[in-house]
């Protein structure tokens, strides 16, 4: 692997937050075991997955980790919940410098074609075909806050609450943590009076367009933001289409390209 292609794909700023959130290694009383492993290089293959798309099983020589090594530990690192907690070491950081808009908080839904595997169903916008749907919630100026996965079939109001339940919370350049936006912008498909309400319960500004009374082209001035974050998480090859079985795995993936799409605006500030 090329010191430049490495250095792209996992910059030195981003390797300082991966390391510390990383499983430790520990070798066993009685030896044996497995041998510790080049955790940068392997976090870099990863990387390599999700930006390029290619199968584990093409992975170049070039990264010096085996592919079959590659995926356990993607697939460990994922049940240890990494992707999730390097997310929000990002968002702390932006939170930090004050680069986090909390005027408004947006939602919308994408979905891919998927080959297989949980978390998937019957697509109504592509002849039934098996899918799955990317759920994203940005602060005001697109960020990903939160992202979620399920089925094709699931109506995007039923991702709404648990999007915004999902805002963890981040830290501010003073005072305490936050994870309230002011208001929740999004399209007619979220709209209902039990969302109002609970929305307003909450202190939250809802700002959703009210099928048959208004269009959704009023929130055109807001909304190519988030219509913008789903486009940098598509530029990520492997969530176009979903190869992986698990829908965990293919969480997992979308959680390190929202981290990845926040890291990249933390590093423009940072230069």
């Amino acid at each position: 692997m090329s010191a430049d292609l490495s250095q792209r794909l996992v910059p030195d700023g981003l390797w300082e937050l991966v390391a510390p959130l990383l499983p430790s290694f520990s070798s066993r009383p009685q030896g044996g075991g497995t041998a510790p492993l080049n955790e940068r290089a392997v976090f870099t293959a990863v990387v390599y997955v999700l930006t390029s798309g290619c199968a584990w099983r093409h992975l170049p020589e070039t990264f010096g980790v085996s592919p079959a090594t590659a995926h356990r530990r993607f697939t460990a690192w994922t049940e240890a919940g990494l992707w999730r907690r390097l997310h929000r070491a990002v968002l702390d950081e932006l939170g930090a410098r004050g680069e986090l808009d909390w005027t408004s908080a947006i939602v919308d839904a994408a979905s891919v074609r998927a080959k297989r595997g949980s978390l998937t169903g019957p697509n109504p916008v592509d002849r039934g075909k098996k899918g799955s749907k990317l759920h994203v919630l940005s602060e005001a100026q697109g960020l990903p806050l939160a992202v979620a996965v399920s089925g094709a079939n699931l109506h995007d109001s039923q991702a709404f609450k648990p999007l915004i339940l999902g805002i963890p919370a981040v830290r501010s350049r003073c005072g305490p943590r936050r994870r309230r936006p002011v208001k929740i912008r999004a399209d007619k498909a979220y709209y209902s009076a039990e969302h109002l309400r609970w929305l307003r319960a909450r202190n939250l500004v809802p700002r959703i367009a009210r099928p048959g009374i208004e269009s959704g082209e009023r929130l055109g001035r807001h909304r190519w933001k988030i219509e913008r974050s789903i486009s940098w998480l598509f530029g990520y090859r492997r969530l176009t289409v979903r190869y992986e079985r698990k829908g965990s795995h293919f969480l997992a993936f979308l959680g390190l390209a929202a981290a990845l799409t926040c890291y990249k605006r933390l590093a423009k500030i940072t230069t």
